[in-house]
């Protein structure tokens, strides 16, 4: 298989990733054969899911829109994946210039492709770090030099806690980085789950199959379990709703019906 320029040197291109899979699915260049197969069989299952990629990216230019317009002008983007058009640092920098962003992904490919798009940005930059681990985030010289943890910040979990399974306990580490904001802080958050998905669940766990056989479980959780991400947080209108739903530029119901699949929540921190 032929290495392309951009593909670190240190990753196994035979093995499929879930932000190469992200990409494909959002119409990205930065994904190899392993990685379509996988969201092929994936959306022999669930069709829809290039449509529920893009209500997240959707959700997560109008939330950070929002955060920008509440005066909060620090961005950390935890499992921010591939970089493709319209991503947080574009959005939040053009509302408020000289926003600050620290991206953080595990994937070597999000992370080189992250450092490629922001070289020269001195407002914005990424860690090689996991969610599983607050502190290697919190404790970074990226997070130290860019982001004031004083003042408030928004924290993005967007389409992520769904890949940390309960034995890695991610309610745990959400609470770890709350504990971490100042006063006024967002959590932007979408999740997973297998209500609103217009099909029945038997037949939308053949993609989530898919993802385990990958070595990626997609963890589907129901709103109330996502709810629990929340704690600590004072819930902003409209509370946690399906993604188009959410403060919406568009009429929802002219949304495709797969839009509707999962949540999307925005909290503030008392």
């Amino acid at each position: 298989m032929e290495r392309p320029a951009w593909a670190p040197r240190s990753i196994d291109i035979s093995v499929p990733s879930v932000s190469r899979i992200y990409d494909h699915y959002l119409g990205g260049s930065h994904n190899f054969e392993v990685d379509r197969e996988a969201a092929r069989k994936a959306m022999e299952f669930l069709p829809g899911l290039p449509k529920i990629s893009q209500a997240n990216r959707a959700f997560m230019r109008r939330a950070v829109r929002y955060a920008a317009d509440e005066g909060v002008t620090q961005f950390l983007d935890i499992g921010s994946g591939i970089p493709t058009f319209g991503n947080v640092h574009e959005v939040a920098q053009a509302l408020s210039p000289g926003a600050r962003v620290v991206y953080v992904d595990h994937d070597p490919v999000a992370v080189a492709h992250s450092e490629a798009v922001l070289a020269g940005n001195a407002d914005a930059d990424v860690v090689a770090a996991d969610l599983r681990k607050p502190q290697e985030i919190l404790n970074s010289p990226q997070v130290a030099q860019l982001i004031d943890l004083d003042r408030p910040v928004a924290l993005l979990l967007v389409a992520v806690l769904h890949f940390v399974e309960d034995a890695d306990d991610p309610f745990a580490a959400v609470a770890e980085l709350t504990a971490a904001l100042a006063p006024g802080s967002l959590l932007l958050l979408t999740h997973a789950s297998y209500e609103g998905i217009p099909l029945p669940p038997e037949r939308a766990g053949g993609a989530v199959d898919v993802y385990k056989d990958i070595r990626n479980p997609l963890i589907m959780r129901s709103r109330d379990e996502i709810a629990r991400f929340f704690e600590g947080y004072d819930m902003v209108e409209p509370g946690l709703v399906p993604m188009p739903h959410w403060r919406p530029d568009t009429a929802p119901e002219d949304e495709d019906p797969w839009a509707l699949s999962g949540f999307a929540g925005v909290g503030r921190t008392a």
